[in-house]
């Protein structure tokens, strides 16, 4: 990741972006991207490998950026939302289930 991130700022450092990226532009960015995501398969399940990869590398890329401009580690955050996932969701009431924590 450390790799992958920053070959990222190095894209933008030298393209002068950075003074684009505020908090705020970078989840727009965020939300937009995922829209783009979601249109692969707007109208059905039969979509083009390519196009998701490059899209699903956009939103990727922004929330790499978004957790560099918040001075958060992007691994270290996950991790430890995903024990609050872990939580809300104990596999003994979760496993196989789509409800949400407060329906289990």
């Amino acid at each position: 990741m450390d790799q992958t991130k920053q070959a990222i700022l190095d894209f933008n450092t030298q393209r002068d972006w950075d003074q684009f990226h505020s908090p705020e532009n970078l989840a727009k960015s965020i939300a937009i991207e995922a829209g783009e995501l979601l249109e692969c398969f707007q109208w059905n399940d039969n979509f083009d490998q390519k196009a998701v990869c490059g899209e699903l590398a956009d939103v990727a890329t922004y929330c790499i950026l978004l957790a560099d401009k918040l001075h958060v580690d992007l691994s270290q955050i996950i991790l430890e939302k995903l024990k609050i996932s872990a939580e809300k969701y104990p596999v003994a009431k979760s496993k196989g289930n789509s409800l949400k924590y407060t329906q289990l």
